[in-house]
Formats: C-alpha cells, sequence, structure tokens
C-alpha cells in the first residue's frame, strides 16, 4: 500500500464507520468514491430478521480480502484507494455489516465496477459465515458458489 493507492482491508467487531472509510482511501487525485455497504434486513420475503450473527476464519478471510483487493486493481488500473471491511459478531436490523470502497480520479475511470466487483468476488471468497435470527428460531446461510483452483 502506498499513499497514491491506500488499500483498507479489516475483519473488525467494531461499527464500520463510513465516513472515516472514505477519508482512509482518498487521495488528492481522487474526485469520485464509491461505497457500498450491505445491511442487516429486517425482512426478507415473509421471513422476518431480528439479528444477524457473523463468524470468520479471520487469519484466512484477511488473506481473501488482500487477494480481492489485488484482483481489483489488476481488472480496474485507474482506480486509486480500495477499502474492504466485514463486520463480525452480532448486528441489529439497518446495522452496516460490509463496506467496499474504492476512489478514483473520476467517476468514470472504473470505481463502480470495482466496487461492484469487490462485493461480488467478496461474497464468493471470504471465509464468512451468517446466521440469521428470526422470532421463531435461527439459521445459518449458505452461498451457491463453488470455489474454483484460482480461488
Amino acid at each position: 500500500m502506498s499513499a497514491e493507492t491506500p488499500t483498507l482491508i479489516e475483519i473488525t467487531h467494531a461499527p464500520i464507520d463510513l465516513n472515516a472509510l472514505q477519508r482512509a482511501i482518498t487521495t488528492p487525485r481522487d474526485g469520485a468514491v464509491v461505497l457500498f455497504t450491505g445491511t442487516v434486513r429486517g425482512q426478507t420475503g415473509e421471513l422476518e430478521t431480528v439479528q444477524l450473527e457473523y463468524e470468520a476464519y479471520t487469519e484466512m478471510a484477511l488473506a481473501k480480502l488482500r487477494q480481492v483487493a489485488e484482483e481489483m486493481r489488476a481488472r480496474f488500473p485507474l482506480i486509486h484507494g480500495i477499502a474492504l471491511v466485514q463486520r463480525i459478531g452480532t448486528m441489529d436490523v439497518g446495522e452496516p455489516t460490509v463496506a467496499v470502497a474504492v476512489s478514483a480520479g473520476h467517476r468514470g475511470d472504473g470505481a463502480f465496477e470495482a466496487a461492484r466487483y469487490g462485493i461480488d468476488r467478496l461474497k464468493q471468497i471470504v471465509p464468512i459465515w451468517k446466521k440469521e435470527v428470526r422470532p421463531d428460531g435461527s439459521a445459518w446461510v449458505e452461498g451457491d458458489y463453488m470455489p474454483t483452483a484460482r480461488d
């Protein structure tokens, strides 16, 4: 990481400070920052969710987040800053659970595409597990991605 291409990778129990995240990855050359946040949804179809509980294999999750950042830089060479932050522990409805931020000189320099790639790839390969806590019980949520050799 350099001052010209800051990278913030984090697994945290603390609430995600979105303003601090933006400041951490914005360089003097940047006029665009794209920020994606995933939040705890209280209603999915007919199912009510009270809380989400996230767990991670932290050491491997950090390595995979670094991999995602490297892939983002390779695919979108005009971006500058990257932040990939996953919260673990128990979160209530409306709280941010994950954040992906990308800075670039201009909005057309791949920042939107890089942020989308970052969250999609994070969901595919980073070892994080989610349990939905509902009024009638809890259930672990399984993904549908099957890792490949490049993962």
